[in-house]
């Protein structure tokens, strides 16, 4: 058991609410402080990917005993679903025995944390904006504006879960000794929709997340509860193809019907939606330290904001929240070394998933579409499935599994050689599945 403290969490997203839920199991009295109003009375802004929810986090929901009830909001996703063009549709497994990542609306799973957090006495502030923060005192100090009266509000711990463009790390980041980096891609978002059929089911197979690879761009659609799929274009900011040349309705147009013609009468609010929703950046973001002595600390994007391309950046802010529990567990009250234990498992994982996220994208967008690159998939899978005790692919070690990413990474790139060189074995696309090629892995693996 700990002693019960007063903790400020400043940020009521998705991360920021579960760690609230957890904080409250513990019998310590929290507050939750967020510059936005309440989620759940405004309708959402346009600006989400959905959320693929993975083993990590499903975990760390089971531990705090709401895993069922997010479940009910939640569809399995067994496989991509892949769009070439003149081509028909080619559907890659996620894993093995129907293994399944999950698609949530990030709005809908955001009310639906709120909700559970303050079933569980959880006090949110909305609508209040966090300008300071005393590190080594633990108060944070809101207003109006940033230059308007500020309020002081003492806390014992204060936890910064306000985002990639966190204030709470950015008083950190004026301490001295405190390393910050961001990186923007070349490439932003836009979100787009497709609606039901008029009976209420999916235009598209619900059970898959679809992939349109077009090269330095793609698009992709994930199923929602009431027939739907939420869209996301992932295009250039600059050049031939990007949001700065679709500039009219008719250029929009021709656009979509070029690279992506099967679904360009499915999307019948495209321009309305395309010019009225935000083209929005990807960010990574990284810094060093995560804690300020044992009164501050950095969690999920305000730690590590990643981009979206493999899915985990939710999940590794659940991880976030399973490594404070495991370490509150171990320690007690000792919150100072709490923290730095903390800081120190994580961070190295935290790098590890931004590196596997940057990657993806160009697997996404147009390995995908590549033959070769499918008959790779096949390979992986089929020596996996007759040595899952010698090879466990790269995707499946960081969606289905316990290993941390720092490994997964490691491992991948040692897996990634060993198919490097059995793609250049002669005759591959003719026997890919025979003892030559079984043999030839094994004798990898022993190097």
């Amino acid at each position: 058991m700990q002693t019960s403290k007063k903790i400020a969490v400043v940020g009521s997203g998705l991360v920021g609410s579960l760690l609230a839920i957890y904080l409250r199991h513990r019998g310590h009295a929290v507050d939750v402080f967020d510059r936005r109003p309440d989620i759940r009375e405004v309708e959402f802004s346009g600006r989400s990917i959905n959320l693929a929810m993975s083993f990590r986090g499903w975990k760390t929901l089971e531990e705090a005993g709401i895993d069922e009830a997010i479940r009910k909001i939640a569809i399995p996703m067994n496989k991509r679903a892949i769009h070439v063009v003149d081509k028909e549709v080619y559907f890659q497994p996620y894993g093995r025995d129907g293994e399944a990542i999950y698609s949530i609306s990030r709005g809908l799973l955001n009310k639906k944390m709120i909700d559970l957090a303050e079933e569980a006495g959880v006090n949110f502030i909305f609508e209040s904006k966090v300008w300071d923060v005393s590190l080594s005192e633990a108060i944070i100090y809101t207003g109006d504006t940033e230059k308007s009266p500020w309020e002081a509000h003492k806390y014992d711990i204060v936890f910064g879960a306000d985002g990639a463009f966190s204030r709470v790390r950015h008083k950190m980041q004026r301490s001295s000794m405190f390393n910050y980096s961001q990186e923007f891609l070349e490439v932003g978002y836009k979100e787009l929709s497709i609606p039901a059929n008029a009976d209420g089911s999916h235009k598209l197979d619900k059970n898959s997340l679809h992939i349109w690879p077009r090269g330095n761009f793609m698009f992709i659609a994930l199923p929602n509860l009431d027939g739907s799929f939420t869209c996301t274009l992932f295009l250039p900011h600059e050049g031939d193809n990007s949001f700065a040349a679709l500039t009219d309705e008719d250029k929009v147009k021709d656009f979509f019907e070029v690279y992506f013609p099967t679904i360009n009468d499915e999307i019948p609010n495209l321009i309305r939606d395309f010019f009225k929703n935000p083209t929005s950046a990807l960010v990574t973001t990284k810094c060093y330290p995560w804690v300020h002595g044992n009164t501050v600390a950095l969690i999920g994007d305000s730690a590590h904001a990643i981009v979206p391309f493999y899915g985990q950046g939710m999940n590794a802010g659940f991880e976030d929240i399973t490594t404070l529990n495991h370490l509150m567990n171990v320690h007690g009250d000792d919150w100072g070394t709490i923290f730095q234990e903390y800081q120190k498992e994580r961070k190295p994982n935290a790098d590890a998933i931004a590196e596997l996220s940057y990657r993806n994208f160009m697997e996404m967008s147009s390995k995908t579409a590549s033959v070769d690159f499918q008959l790779r998939k096949k390979i992986e899978a089929w020596f996996s499935s007759k040595h899952p005790e010698l090879w466990l692919p790269l995707y499946s070690r960081v969606t289905f599994s316990n290993d941390s990413y720092a490994e997964a990474l490691a491992m991948g790139d040692m897996q990634a050689a060993i198919m490097d060189k059995v793609m250049q074995l002669e005759g591959i696309h003719m026997d890919w599945n025979s003892e030559r090629v079984e043999s030839f892995i094994i004798e990898e693996l022993k190097k």
